[in-house]
Formats: C-alpha cells, sequence, structure tokens
C-alpha cells in the first residue's frame, strides 16, 4: 500500500517551498504543462485504450466508458485550459488596493494558497490534469487520487506533471497522483486534518457523501446532478423542447444537465410531442422518459419508456430526458427542494411573475432562466478556469474558479499607529 505518511510529509515540504501567488514560475508552469502533454500524448493515448479494454470488458456501459475514453479533442480543450489559466493568473493573484481605516491605518488582502488540496475522483482522466493545473498554479500543493479503472491514464499524465512541475521550477510534490487502488490509501488520507486543509470530492453523490461522513477535512463539494427544469403554461414549448434537449443529450454523464423536466399540466401533453419531434431531429438515439399520466400524449411510433415514481432524484447517466406533470409552480419549487440536488435548477417562463417566483423560491447553485443547464459552467459564464461546481454554501458556491483556490491574510499597514484604550472595540 501507498506510504501515506511519507505522501503527505513531501506535500508538506513542497508547501513550504511553493513561491507566493503571482510568481512568474506558474505562468511558466502552465506553458511547460502543455507542453509535456503534446509530448506525452501518444503514451497517455496508449495507457488510456488499456484502462477503457480493462472497462469495457467488466461489463462497463458506453456512457461511462465514454467518460474514461481519451483522444486528441481532449488534448485540444486541455491545452486550452492551460492558456486560459496562464492568461488569467495576473488579475487573480494581484493584492487589493486596500482602503484607509478612520485610524489612518491602511488596510489591504493579499492573496494566499489554501494549502494542501486532496481532490478524491472517478471516471473522467481530464480530471486529472485540471486538478494538477488550477490548484498549483495558485500556489497550492494537490494530492489526486482518481478511480482505479483510469489508474494506467493516471500514470502517464502523473509523468507528464512531474516534467512540467520541474520546467517551471516548482518543488517535485507539489502535485501527486496516487494510482495506488487499495481503499486504505483513501481511509488513511481522510483521516488526515492535520496535514490536508481543503478535500475536493468529484463524483457520485456515493463519494461525495462518503467523503463528507468519513473525514474532518473541510470540504468543497460538487454534490449531485439530480437537476429539473419547469415548464411553464406561459413557455414557448418548441424552445422549452430544444432546452430540454441540449441540456441533456451533449453531456449525458456530467454533473450540469437535465434529469427531470417538470412540465405544467396544461401544457404537459403538447410538450411530449415536441420532444419527440425535436429529438427526432438530433440523429442519435436517445430515451424519453414519461410518466404514465402522459401515455396518451405519446405520438404513435415514439419510442419511450415510463417514468417510475423511483426516478425521482435519480441521475439518469444516459442520454435520456424525464417528463412529469405538475400542478404549477407550486408544485414543481416542492418537487425540487424534495428531489433536488442543489445543482442547477431551470425554468422556462414568458410570464415574468412566474420567473421572479422561480428565481426567488427555488435555491440551488445555479438558475437558468430560459436557457440551457449547461450554461452553468465557469468558462461559459465568463468566470474563467473551473476546478468543479461547488453546491456547498460556505467559502464558494457554483463554479470553483482559480480565485475560489485562494484565501487572503489582511495586512494592516499602521505606520506606528496604537489602538490604545479609549478606541471603541
Amino acid at each position: 500500500m501507498t506510504d501515506v505518511e511519507h505522501l503527505l510529509a513531501v506535500a508538506g515540504r513542497a508547501r513550504e517551498q511553493m513561491p507566493p501567488p503571482g510568481d512568474a514560475r506558474y505562468e511558466q508552469y502552465c506553458g511547460a504543462l502543455a507542453d509535456r502533454l503534446t509530448e506525452a500524448w501518444p503514451t497517455v493515448l496508449t495507457a488510456n485504450a488499456a484502462d477503457v479494454g480493462r472497462a469495457a470488458a467488466t461489463g462497463m456501459g458506453p456512457a461511462l466508458l465514454d467518460r474514461l475514453s481519451l483522444g486528441d479533442q481532449h488534448l485540444r480543450a486541455l491545452l486550452g485550459l492551460a492558456e486560459r489559466t496562464r492568461t488569467a493568473l495576473p488579475a487573480v493573484t494581484a493584492p487589493a488596493a486596500g482602503h484607509r481605516a478612520g485610524n489612518g491605518t491602511l488596510v489591504r488582502r493579499v492573496p494566499k494558497p489554501v494549502g494542501v488540496a486532496l481532490m478524491i475522483y472517478e471516471a473522467r482522466p481530464t480530471v486529472t490534469v485540471e486538478g494538477a493545473l488550477l490548484p498549483v498554479a495558485t500556489g497550492n500543493v494537490v494530492v489526486l487520487r482518481g478511480g482505479s479503472e483510469i489508474a494506467g491514464t493516471n500514470q502517464a499524465l502523473g509523468d507528464a506533471v512531474d516534467k512540467a512541475l520541474a520546467d517551471a521550477g516548482l518543488p517535485a510534490g507539489a502535485a501527486q497522483i496516487v494510482t495506488d487502488p487499495d481503499r486504505k490509501v483513501v481511509r488513511a488520507l481522510l483521516r488526515r486534518h492535520d496535514a490536508v486543509d481543503v478535500l475536493i470530492p468529484r463524483g457520485s453523490p456515493t463519494l461525495i457523501d462518503y467523503c463528507r461522513t468519513s473525514s474532518t477535512i473541510p470540504v468543497i463539494a460538487s454534490g449531485g446532478g439530480v437537476n429539473h427544469l419547469y415548464v411553464d403554461r406561459s413557455a414557448d414549448l418548441d424552445l422549452a423542447a430544444r432546452i430540454a434537449l441540449d441540456s441533456k443529450l451533449a453531456e449525458p454523464t456530467a454533473c450540469n444537465t437535465l434529469e427531470l423536466v417538470l412540465a405544467h399540466a396544461e401544457v404537459a401533453g403538447e410538450l411530449v410531442g415536441r420532444l419527440v419531434d425535436a429529438g427526432d431531429g438530433s440523429g442519435e438515439p436517445w430515451l424519453l422518459r414519461v410518466d404514465p399520466r402522459l401515455n396518451a400524449s405519446v405520438p404513435a411510433g415514439a419510442a419511450v419508456a415510463e417514468l417510475a415514481g423511483t426516478d425521482d432524484g435519480r441521475e439518469f447517466l444516459e442520454r435520456s430526458v424525464g417528463v412529469r406533470p405538475v400542478a404549477g409552480l407550486d408544485d414543481a419549487v416542492q418537487h425540487i427542494r424534495r428531489f433536488g440536488s442543489g445543482h442547477t435548477e431551470g425554468v422556462v417562463a414568458t410570464d415574468q411573475g412566474v420567473v421572479d417566483a422561480f428565481v426567488s423560491r427555488v435555491d440551488a447553485a445555479a438558475l437558468v432562466v430560459n436557457g440551457s443547464l449547461r450554461l452553468h459552467d465557469g468558462p461559459t459564464m465568463g468566470l474563467g478556469p473551473e476546478l468543479s461546481i461547488s453546491t456547498g454554501r460556505l467559502h464558494v458556491r457554483g463554479p470553483v474558479d482559480l480565485s475560489a483556490l485562494l484565501t487572503y491574510s489582511w495586512v494592516i499597514d499602521a505606520a506606528g499607529t496604537l489602538r490604545g484604550g479609549s478606541e471603541p472595540a
């Protein structure tokens, strides 16, 4: 089993040796990582093909296999991420100008790294690169533990990361990738609140709940993506159908995709037909799950499945969308409060009163009005590179961008000022 004591000792030494946020070596690291990934990509693809082959042999489904698989398009995306990170760093890490307090002192904040981050995640090997890039570029040290199903891929990616750290003159232990499949390693890491400052799980609700309940390390958790779209009776139904399908079919396993359409009962039947028509033009197979109360509205010959009562609160990690009728906004809000995961919720309506009420009453990390739920994404929202999407309420909610990987020290330039005993507390 991996020597966790040694692993964390290396991380601790690297933390002490890391230059402060804003140091030029972090921008150099972004460029070096892009170069090393490009150089290593043929080796990475070979290792990834072996991982995917083993996963397929165990009976893993097509959607999950797709999450494991890498291609040249992923390299292009990662190179773009490295460049956007490099470009964003100066503004994110710049000290604030500060302000003058009433006693004449200058009070300002300077950015500091959060410290040592532990990322535990499943499936997507691109997360390995994201985890080795964004935290390190902001001065943090990171320990990455991906799923055993991508161990070979992660080993190859880890070699590229190690070389990039050396190229940029950063400590060798700034990013460590754990490929040991033994779950005892995870349990041992989760107990080390003395050596790990923040825990960032990415994956299934089961994984995230396990991390939350098995550790006292502060958590930035993405949570499950049990997301809904309320379609009001005032909605443009053709637009609603396009929004629903765009919110799911392109990235069926992503955390910001749609699971269930909650349609006003007055338009739910008609919406089923619009969804079938819109889906027929998608060119790829998908499945519409229909509440039994809407069976009479299904067009003849359409391939649908029954939406069961047990499907509420479930993530469909496949190209499928469910439709359930609701009495109106009140019913939709109650359903979301009971079954939603607090990630992304949407509304389609032309009635501004309905939109305002939805935004006021529904609580999630992002609320999307008349648009695709997949718009909940840091770069798409103009927030820059993101590591994950947080459903928590403290520190960060929504896209975990570069600024969320920093904390601050208050600097008080006192110039000899004393507090004294007469000042109000």
